[in-house]
């Protein structure tokens, strides 16, 4: 019988990994930055820095919470999905909305800025796996245990939209769509609710300008090279400069203000730029590694709850991380989603590992 402090070797590999993966993140970020970072801030280490900070703290984070025991996670989770559902709506609200790069999707308070979407979608995974735990006993009545998983992906959706974050919101519906078939594998729902899901995403695309004419440019970039397409190209002539091995780590070209969001959105370019073929290849492996280690860990848990609660995790890192690389190799229209425990961003780096505390929590009970 394991003991109550005693981890399993799938959670001391996962925890291995994302320290990787963090580590990455740090090296890159500085190679990636420092040139903007010197015209912006006059100081080369400026967002590595930031980014060292949001570790500290994020660190801090994972140990308080690999301390609590999973069923406190359990008994909050609804609480928890309300308060950050009401700091979410804080970046609708003038006077402490943020806006960037044309959405509102921080919150400034006191000097600071923060990104709640950062910790809505933990809390939603954490309130999925609350739903699906209690859930399991409607396995005849499938319209029960559907109606209250969809509303909550429904509400969400739709205040994401607001901000607008499309991006968000295509990870967590892929997300609760996989764990849901995890949960219960039944083709026959999870093909409806998908064969539902794409008629609304088309005409939400279709809705917004901004939509329609990144799918055109994604089928072609080359049609508006110095507009639209700009950042793609760019991000595609860094991926192939890099050959097998690379130009070498800090000899970036792109970097001198070719690839705009070079340190958050399309930071996977310039490790495919300055580690090659060879580079990209392994930190995909990382991922790949991530996801086999998590779910095998899932499988270990026996509470229902802990076990979706892994498995969440793990899809939504995964997914995040599946379609960041996507779209900096042009298989996918560009989103704004970061490369998780890699691009920069505090807020997405505290709330990750602070959620790796709660699966460490979850694995060893």
């Amino acid at each position: 019988m394991q003991l109550r402090h005693e981890f399993p070797r799938q959670a001391r590999f996962l925890i291995l990994i994302v320290a990787i993966l963090v580590i990455v993140g740090l090296v890159f970020i500085y190679s990636s930055s420092s040139v903007y970072a010197l015209a912006y801030a006059q100081d080369a280490a400026f967002f590595v820095k930031k980014q060292l900070v949001g570790a500290v703290l994020g660190l801090i984070a994972a140990l308080i919470c690999s301390c609590i025991p999973a069923r406190f996670f359990y008994r909050i989770s609804p609480y928890f999905f309300l308060v950050t559902v009401c700091a979410t709506v804080l970046t609708l609200v003038p006077g402490f909305a943020h806006r960037m790069h044309g959405s509102s999707r921080w919150v400034r308070v006191l000097g600071f800025s923060f990104q709640p979407s950062e910790l809505l979608k933990w809390a939603v995974i954490l309130y999925i796996a609350y739903l699906l735990s209690r859930k399991e006993y409607m396995v005849k009545k499938p319209y029960r245990r559907y109606a209250p998983i969809l509303l909550v992906l429904a509400f969400v959706s739709a205040l994401l939209l607001k901000q607008p974050d499309f991006g968000l919101m295509v990870t967590l519906g892929a997300t609760i769509i996989a764990l849901f078939f995890i949960a219960y594998p039944d083709w026959k729902y999870v093909v409806a609710l998908v064969g539902a899901a794409l008629p609304v995403l088309g005409f939400l695309i279709y809705l917004e300008p901004y939509r329609l004419k990144r799918i055109l440019i994604f089928l072609n970039p080359w049609s508006d090279p110095q507009g639209a397409g700009f950042q793609i190209i760019q991000s595609l002539i860094a991926v192939g400069s890099g050959g097998l091995f690379g130009v070498g780590i800090s000899h970036s070209r792109q970097k001198f203000f070719y690839l705009p969001m070079q340190h958050t959105d399309f930071i996977f370019s310039i490790i495919a730029e300055e580690t090659g073929f060879i580079g990209s290849v392994l930190l995909i492996l990382l991922y790949i590694l991530f996801l086999y280690m998590g779910l095998r860990l899932s499988w270990q848990v026996e509470d229902s709850f802990a076990r979706y609660v892994i498995q969440g995790f793990v899809l939504l890192v995964s997914i995040q991380a599946i379609i960041n690389i996507a779209v900096a190799i042009s298989l996918f229209p560009t989103k704004g989603i970061g490369l998780p425990f890699v691009s920069y961003g505090n807020s997405s780096l505290v709330c990750s590992l602070a959620m790796l505390g709660v699966v460490a929590s979850c694995a060893r009970e």
